[in-house]
């Protein structure tokens, strides 16, 4: 009997989150064949763009990208956090004025539902008095109906049921809803998180070309290639924002194989203090160990490279409204280029 019940509210709540969410697809089926009429636009709508020009498209309820600071171009890519990070998926936005939302229950949406015991349910929550009175038409202009958002992103893992217990709620605008998964400069902050895009920054070596076995090869990132990204996520209906910003740190190496020499030892070069990492190679340096560099002991054979990458670590902050800020988990982006070594007698620079 428990599952039973547990299986029938687990029903009523899909539907219920299906029926409001501004972003779900509709299926047939709710008393007949026809498929349910679109909603009405939310008040708000966000921006968009595409991956050519480092926008990326965005229709997320009331919530708004400011990208202008974020990486663009072909050579951009997102940052991996280095912990099991993803962003939400799911939370609740001010969606609908009190008529709008009228409209989308007692037009659009309980017309088509066949479960009597539902359709009572809403009207006695919104109209009838349980909490709401006549979907809130006496507060036209002081705040919205909230609804569940559910996050597009692939990358986004979670367990979407935390945003069907209350289906929708009233809050008056420039107040800051208790329901824990409202829509608040945390969630913002992840959100922005999710869109941030850095760049392949290509770094310096020396050999710049076919590396020589047993030749210590420096590499470095000039101070001008290494700057922070960051996306702005806010609300304009209800004023609240979070701006996420990666800012690199860290350049690691990895040879491509185990039997290469990495310096430091840990791979890991640190960000000088002037902004830049490890050392230009001068010619008085001949075969010193380098500050941020690797040395290849044995030369590749069978037309096969060796895959070297290079990977920024880049810190993850962020700041918002009414004071709000903190870490999120740091990420990162590299690339690989293929390493030809050779091995030969005599070594000319």
């Amino acid at each position: 009997m428990r599952v039973v019940m547990k299986r029938c509210l687990s029903i009523v709540a899909t539907a219920a989150a299906m029926i409001l969410a501004p972003n779900a697809a509709y299926a047939t089926g709710w008393g007949g064949d026809d498929e349910l009429p679109a909603q009405p636009q939310p008040p708000q709508t966000s921006a968009s763009g595409n991956a050519h020009d480092g926008m990326i498209s965005a229709q997320v309820g009331a919530i708004v990208f400011d990208q202008s600071k974020n990486g663009k171009g072909s050579s951009t890519g997102p940052v991996t956090p280095v912990t099991n990070w993803t962003p939400p998926a799911c939370w609740f936005a001010p969606t609908y004025t009190p008529a709008q939302f009228k409209d989308l229950w007692t037009k659009q949406r309980l017309p088509y539902v066949s479960v009597p015991s539902f359709v009572k349910q809403m009207y006695d929550r919104f109209q009838n008095g349980h909490p709401y009175t006549n979907w809130n038409l006496d507060k036209t202009g002081q705040g919205y109906w909230w609804t569940p958002e559910f996050n597009s992103d692939p990358n986004a893992k979670g367990d979407t049921t935390n945003c069907w217990d209350d289906y929708a709620f009233w809050a008056d605008t420039k107040q800051q809803p208790t329901e824990p998964n409202a829509v608040n400069p945390r969630v913002l902050s992840a959100l922005a998180y999710a869109q941030l895009r850095v760049p392949a920054i290509p770094v310096s070596l020396s050999p710049s070309g076919k590396q020589t076995v047993n030749l210590n090869t420096w590499v470095w990132l000039d101070k001008t290639t290494l700057k922070p990204m960051s996306v702005t996520a806010s609300v304009p209906t209800i004023g609240i924002w979070a701006t996420t910003t990666a800012t690199p740190v860290a350049l690691h190496i990895d040879p491509g194989t185990p039997d290469a020499t990495v310096y430091p030892a840990s791979g890991d070069c640190p960000i000088n203090p002037d902004g830049s990492i490890g050392t230009p190679y001068q010619p008085a340096d001949g075969n010193n160990i380098p500050p941020c560099g690797l040395t290849y002991p044995h030369a590749t054979t069978g037309g096969s490279p060796y895959p070297l990458k290079v990977t920024l670590t880049w810190k993850i902050s962020w700041t918002g409204s009414g004071g709000t800020g903190g870490n999120l988990p740091d990420g990162t982006f590299g690339r690989t280029t293929p390493m030809t070594v050779q091995e030969i007698q005599t070594v000319v620079r």
